[in-house]
């Protein structure tokens, strides 16, 4: 008989780091977002959403997988690691049994979209993919040369062109991808993760002629692994290599502190997979957003 999978569910995220340390210790570049997410409501405190809940996915008493519920935007999707399909499947069904909706499922592939389509299955409805997304991981930089400008750090002065800027990402990167669809499910921030961000000097802004024509964000190292985005050029700058330079100069930065660095794109973009690619990153899972109708 295959060993059955259990879950436990944490709503306080020192808890929850100190039970998965040594998963999240031993896969950290494929649960940055997780254990980055954990640590920055671990330090700050909850968050502004309707759930906030982690959780370490157990076959035969060994962690396999963990899974959190802490997106303050709708519908609210979960968020997976990857997981043996008996536990997606678990994760599906323990929900139901919660009587709690996922609204959407985001995460590794092929985990990602057996916990959406076995809760679609439960509730009743449909799957939809919001975004395929791919994770990828620094290996060799190569900087790009003879890009005009400079890299300078964001300061309290620079606030609200970065709250803009953070706030019209998703729109950006859709529009790049050459898919201006639904905003549903965008990212909104406030001034405060803004102040936030930049008293830990993680926004680096790229100066052209004395002009700031591009912000690329990135987070704290969690288990070591830094985490570059966003990545935004306005538009009427596309094409002159700041994405580039910015991103070369954080990665730079992160190498330097002895920091492991990764980040995500849309796999319809293929002006930043290309990007990226040339960089240095390399692929490491296939990702995707999904939506569950009902």
């Amino acid at each position: 008989m295959s060993p059955l999978p259990t879950l436990d569910f944490y709503t306080d995220p020192a808890e929850f780091l100190d039970v998965a340390d040594g998963y999240l210790s031993a896969h950290p570049v494929l649960v940055s977002v997780v254990a980055s997410v954990a640590g920055r409501a671990a330090e700050h405190g909850p968050m502004q959403t309707p759930y906030e809940w982690w959780a370490v996915a157990r076959m035969e008493g060994e962690i396999v997988g963990v899974v959190m519920r802490t997106a303050p935007f709708e519908p609210y999707p979960l968020y997976v690691s990857p997981l043996p399909e008996a536990a997606a499947v678990e994760v599906a069904r323990v929900l139901h049994e919660r009587g709690e909706h996922p609204g959407g499922v985001n995460g590794s592939l092929p985990a990602a979209r057996v916990v959406a389509e076995e809760s679609a299955r439960l509730w009743g409805g449909t799957v939809e993919t919001a975004m395929a997304t791919r994770l990828w991981e620094l290996g060799d930089l190569v900087v790009p040369k003879e890009v005009p400008g400079k890299a300078r750090l964001a300061t309290y002065a620079d606030l609200e062109l970065c709250l803009e800027w953070f706030n019209d990402f998703g729109r950006a990167a859709r529009d790049q991808a050459g898919n201006a669809g639904s905003a549903h499910g965008d990212e909104h921030h406030e001034a405060g993760e803004i102040r936030r961000r930049i008293d830990g000097g993680r926004i680096l802004l790229w100066e052209d002629a004395g002009e700031v024509v591009h912000l690329t964000g990135f987070s704290a190292p969690a288990f070591g692994v830094a985490r570059v985005g966003p990545v935004y050029t306005p538009q009427e700058r596309w094409g002159r290599g700041y994405a580039s330079a910015a991103v070369a100069e954080v990665c730079r930065r992160l190498l330097e502190a002895g920091a492991r660095v990764c980040l995500f794109t849309d796999q319809d973009n293929p002006v930043s997979n290309h990007v990226y690619a040339k960089l240095g990153f390399r692929p490491v899972v296939d990702m995707a957003n999904h939506t569950i109708l009902r």
